[in-house]
């Protein structure tokens, strides 16, 4: 790492277990956010349908370098969509370890965008958060996504392990990119 050896001792075992509880946690985090939404958006009154509007129009933090841009995505139905059904279906793929690679890589840049969003000044002002610099919840969540792509968590208890037997995907070995 970094030009140096390293070396250390671990239990595969208890890495596959905390891979596998990462995965699912963080999957059932995005599949109920994202689920939550669409039951309201669903629900048979149009009064309760959930919508990015009021988050993108009204709840920017002040200051945010990125105000025209959410600004101009209020109210955009492809927005509240995207929000939606990526959330419910990235969570799900992960609570399947279903096309992990791919599920987390879209997770992450669906954290990276609320990161985004939730800044409260630019560069020179520090990267400030609500809850610190730099770094909050969105940062986390994007960093464990990215993680569980890299190890392929998807192959550990997961649906990936037997999609990797299928002999299309054996036969086209860029599907390794989306799934594991």
């Amino acid at each position: 790492m970094f030009g140096q050896d390293v070396q250390f001792e671990y239990s595969e075992r208890w890495v596959g277990y905390s891979l596998f509880l990462l995965r699912v946690v963080m999957g059932w985090t995005l599949f109920q956010g994202g689920v939550t939404k669409l039951i309201t958006y669903l629900d048979a009154d149009p009064s309760n349908d959930w919508t990015a509007a009021g988050f993108l129009a009204n709840a920017i933090p002040p200051g945010n370098p990125l105000m025209g841009l959410w600004s101009s995505m209020a109210g955009s139905p492809l927005i509240d969509m995207l929000n939606m059904w990526g959330l419910t279906l990235t969570g799900l793929a992960l609570i399947l370890g279903a096309f992990v690679r791919w599920s987390a890589f879209w997770g992450a840049v669906m954290m990276l965008f609320y990161w985004a969003a939730s800044l409260q000044g630019g560069l020179l002002a520090g990267l400030p958060l609500a809850h610190g610099w730099v770094v909050d919840d969105h940062m986390v969540y994007a960093v464990l996504l990215f993680g569980l792509g890299a190890f392929g968590a998807g192959r550990i208890l997961g649906v990936d392990a037997y999609l990797e037997e299928v002999e299309f995907v054996q036969q086209n070995r860029w599907m390794s990119l989306v799934m594991g």
